[in-house]
């Protein structure tokens, strides 16, 4: 906001204020205006409204020198900057993301007025066709405010979210690289420990080690909104920043569990690392035993268990409810009200593990309905500054439509890339294990 038009809002502040103490002091009389104090408060009203058409005409012009790249001097004494407490509100004063793009859609309209909210941060130019940058701006839309993207970004991370349960570091830049040591203490290889006998030679033993590179992969939400939908702020708020959310958060796990590496996340299922277990001799098919999950159990290495959640698709339920262990029960339901015996809420604990029901295991029976998977073992990094929102009124003018942009950046992988080799048995471990097909 330029210095002439800051003065000129000031002026009309006490110009209101000097017509609501004349009003309030005749009110307070329980009478009406004589003909004198009438044409007194028109005149008041009448410089009122000269004022605010000097604003209307000076925001106008505001907006015209930034588009045109018209540098205004603002006459501050040298080293002086003058900021608004607008520009550290997380919001950039707006109530809620509704609000937002309510005033985003009045401001594409043909001779729409600019809400100056909208113009903080910069991102008022006009929309290239062709162009090269990171900026969110830039397809020549406005900045969301950053708390609105926050609000997206916590709501993607829900309670069925596989990304807290990794082991994840934000970065700054495109990738990283990471060290990685594959080596057991039984093994034949890194460093090693040996008995030594007095005065004889040391065994010497070095480092294996290898890396792994991660490079963030762009996951993209491209929402067109029609000018009905952003009419209706108490809607749009509702509405847009969870479907969002949820769509990302879908995306994520999927992408963690199934992944190919590709410009996605290298998925646990996919990688070397996965260890299936093969159901029980004799087995008969559409059946669950015990066994089953006691041998992906025996498959984790040591430590994992008590860090390990088991992803179940919800078609397996039904077969738990009636799994015992002799005559106690494995799975056991979280607490909440009976109806014939059996417990309302049907998530709890299986062999004391957390379960998770979810739609990216597969169907009952399939390889892949139930996986028990220690997610510390999983590596992932994000973008630092988490989600990022932007929106454009130029995309879709031709229809009417504002669209509405969300990117989360993120990549991972299997922190080791094959199954642990046990000192003593002949099964492989892996903190990825998944029980076939039935």
């Amino acid at each position: 906001m330029n210095k002439k038009l800051r003065e000129l809002l000031a002026r009309k502040a006490a110009l209101v204020a000097s017509a609501r103490t004349f009003n309030d002091a005749i009110t307070a009389q329980n009478r009406d205006f004589t003909d004198e104090e009438q044409t007194q408060f028109d005149g008041m009203k009448a410089q009122i409204d000269a004022v605010a058409k000097s604003i209307t005409a000076e925001e106008f012009l505001a907006q015209a020198e930034a588009a045109s790249g018209i540098i205004v001097p603002t006459h501050f004494a040298e080293g002086a900057r003058i900021t608004s407490n607008i520009e550290n509100d997380p919001r950039r004063g707006f109530i809620h993301a509704g609000e937002f793009l309510s005033t985003v859609i009045t401001a594409g309209r043909r001779n729409g007025v600019v809400d100056e909210r909208l113009l903080i941060g910069g991102f008022d130019a006009a929309a290239p066709t062709t162009f090269g940058s990171e900026n969110i701006g830039g397809d020549g839309g406005y900045a969301v405010p950053p708390e609105f993207s926050s609000t997206i970004f916590t709501h993607s991370l829900g309670e069925d979210s596989l990304l807290p349960m990794t082991d994840n570091i934000n970065i700054g830049g495109n990738s990283m690289v990471f060290p990685k040591d594959e080596t057991t203490p039984w093994g034949t290889d890194g460093i090693r420990a040996y008995w030594q006998n007095e005065a004889t030679v040391a065994n010497q033993t070095k480092p294996s080690l290898s890396t792994s590179t991660l490079r963030l992969s762009k996951l993209l939400a491209l929402v067109p909104l029609t000018d009905e939908l952003l009419q209706d702020t108490s809607a749009l708020n509702s509405y847009v920043p969870s479907k969002i959310a949820d769509s990302i958060r879908w995306k994520t796990n999927e992408a963690i569990i199934f992944g190919l590496g590709n410009g996605t996340p290298a998925g646990f299922a996919n990688s070397n690392a996965m260890v299936t277990v093969a159901k029980e001799s004799g087995q008969a098919t559409l059946t669950l035993q015990a066994l089953n999950l006691a041998n992906m159990i025996a498959r984790l290495p040591a430590g994992s268990y008590p860090r390990s959640v088991w992803i179940i698709n919800n078609d397996v339920l039904p077969a738990l409810f009636t799994l015992t262990l002799g005559n106690y029960p494995i799975y056991m339901p979280a607490t909440g009200a009976t109806v014939g015996g059996i417990q309302v809420n049907p998530y709890g604990t299986l062999l004391g593990r957390p379960i998770m029901i979810s739609q990216h295991a597969k169907s009952f029976s399939a390889q892949g309905d139930i996986m028990l998977a220690d997610m510390s073992y999983y590596r992932t990094i994000t973008k630092a500054q988490g989600i990022e929102t932007a929106t454009s009124m130029h995309l879709y003018f031709d229809a009417d439509a504002t669209a509405f942009r969300t990117t989360f950046r993120v990549d991972g992988g299997s922190k080791i890339v094959n199954p642990i080799a046990p000192a003593n048995g002949s099964k492989n471990l892996s903190p990825f294990v998944q029980l076939g097909a039935r």
